[in-house]
């Protein structure tokens, strides 16, 4: 088990999946229904207001992701993407990189929460020092 992040060419979900139709759909039922549900949209790292053009979604479970008869399925579960500015995301994915035991000794969805706690921290520190 490994949560790092794979190549490009390693990494069908990244080179391909993102870049599907099911992905571009299933994103914008996640913010139709933030929208539904009347909530705010903010980012999990840094907490500031964003719209859905300037977020990224983080998985937290990729069971929902799947690849069937030629084409990608994408059946997250709404709680299994998780909002975040591409700064964000980026340094979300670094800290689970560069720690041994997220990025291989924890389940992806704990690697993420450890993650996104110790992301939030950081920020808040940047900006209360700014």
């Amino acid at each position: 088990m490994s949560n790092r992040r794979k190549t490009g060419a390693r990494n069908s979900y990244r080179a391909d999946f993102l870049r599907s139709p099911a992905w571009f759909a299933r994103r914008a039922r996640w913010f139709r229904r933030q929208e539904r549900m009347r909530r705010s949209l903010l980012c999990a790292g840094c907490g500031h207001p964003a719209t859905p053009e300037q977020l990224e979604l983080h998985h937290l479970d990729y069971a929902g992701v799947r690849f069937a008869s030629g084409a990608w399925r994408a059946f997250e579960r709404h709680d299994d993407l998780v909002p975040l500015h591409p700064y964000c995301h980026d340094l979300l994915h670094r800290l689970i990189d560069r720690d041994r035991v997220l990025a291989y000794h924890r389940a992806r969805r704990v690697a993420s929460a450890i993650a996104l706690e110790r992301l939030r921290i950081k920020l808040q520190n940047r900006e209360a020092t700014s």
